[in-house]
């Protein structure tokens, strides 16, 4: 695994002359996506986060992007591990979703409880019901407040019909 800054492009624009912050994050509260769950196992045991921002990069070698905000837990976990799972959540686990972004952690103490899980050997948390995609961490690049982790795909396991989906501060059915 390597760690990389990335090579900057140059600059269009003067430093500070981007689109204001807020203007920016109402924009990307328009645009759906899938939510899943990232989970590591590593040196401090099994840890997982929901995330919304992750997609295909390649399928010559099959690879997967996650973006981390870099000052959260599961970031630094993912960090100190050699790979995570990535589990694309159905419709109809919302409640797993909720789990995973912290909404209970004042009433548990560890977000694995009582969510059907299996540790494959070697492997990363796989989420029951979810589409899990084990993957070797290949590279973190630092942009911003968050790290683009690229992973390559080992193994996938399970399937989902619908996927969970998150527009402007909601989870939303998926519609045909």
């Amino acid at each position: 695994m390597t760690v990389t800054e990335s090579i900057q492009a140059p600059r269009a624009f003067e430093p500070g002359a981007s689109a204001p912050r807020e203007q920016f994050i109402q924009a990307m509260r328009m645009v759906a996506s899938s939510v899943a769950v990232v989970t590591t196992d590593g040196p401090d045991g099994l840890h997982g986060a929901t995330v919304s921002a992750f997609c295909s990069v390649s399928a010559d070698p099959p690879t997967v992007l996650i973006c981390l905000n870099g000052s959260s837990r599961i970031a630094r976990h993912v960090a100190a591990s050699a790979g995570f799972c990535l589990n694309i959540l159905p419709q109809e686990m919302s409640h797993v979703a909720d789990r995973f972004a912290g909404r209970h952690d004042g009433e548990i103490s560890d977000r694995f409880d009582n969510i059907d899980h299996s540790v494959p050997p070697g492997h990363c948390p796989a989420l029951a019901g979810a589409l899990s995609l084990q993957c070797k961490t290949d590279s973190l690049h630092r942009s911003g407040s968050h790290w683009a982790v690229f992973g390559c795909v080992e193994n996938i396991t399970g399937a989902i019909q619908r996927p969970l989906t998150y527009l402007d501060g909601a989870y939303r059915p998926w519609l045909v």
